[in-house]
């Protein structure tokens, strides 16, 4: 559907949801129909989905769409997470960190996502068995735990 039939559907203005979009707080279109040279964007049932719950987070906790979008900003862009975290810091909100292990973290980030670490192994789950005690086996259905 287009803008007008969108804003429609959420009870807001054409205007608004631009502005949210603008904030980033709508759907990016990706790999479908959405938005081509010279056409309107059409907005998806998931993308109201998605822009509704974003209103819902504003009402929840009392915060205006730029607040909202700058939380996203926080969580997802490493430098911005990391100088929320400095303020949050020296006023005192947050425990201090050392700052090797945030640069340790964001060097890790940095190495995953360029491809030069291997991807994490899966961690092996061993057995726990206390001495003097025969190991436990896992009970299936109509069993008693440790039969």
């Amino acid at each position: 559907m287009r803008i007008a039939e969108a804003a429609r559907a959420l009870g807001m203005s054409p205007r608004m949801l631009r502005y949210r979009e603008r904030l980033g707080l709508v759907p990016r279109v990706r790999g479908r129909e959405g938005r081509a040279a010279n056409t309107h964007r059409q907005y998806t049932p998931e993308d109201l989905r998605a822009i509704e719950l974003a209103r819902e987070l504003e009402d929840r906790f009392d915060v205006s769409p730029a607040a909202l979008a700058f939380a996203l900003r926080a969580m997802t862009e490493p430098d911005v997470a990391t100088a929320v975290r400095r303020l949050g810091e020296a006023l005192g909100r947050l425990p201090a960190t050392r700052v090797d292990e945030t640069e340790r973290e964001r060097a890790l980030r940095w190495l995953g996502r360029s491809g030069v670490l291997p991807p994490p192994r899966p961690v092996r789950r061993y057995p726990v068995r206390l001495s003097g005690l025969p190991p436990s086996r896992p009970s299936g259905p109509g069993q008693a735990p440790g039969r």
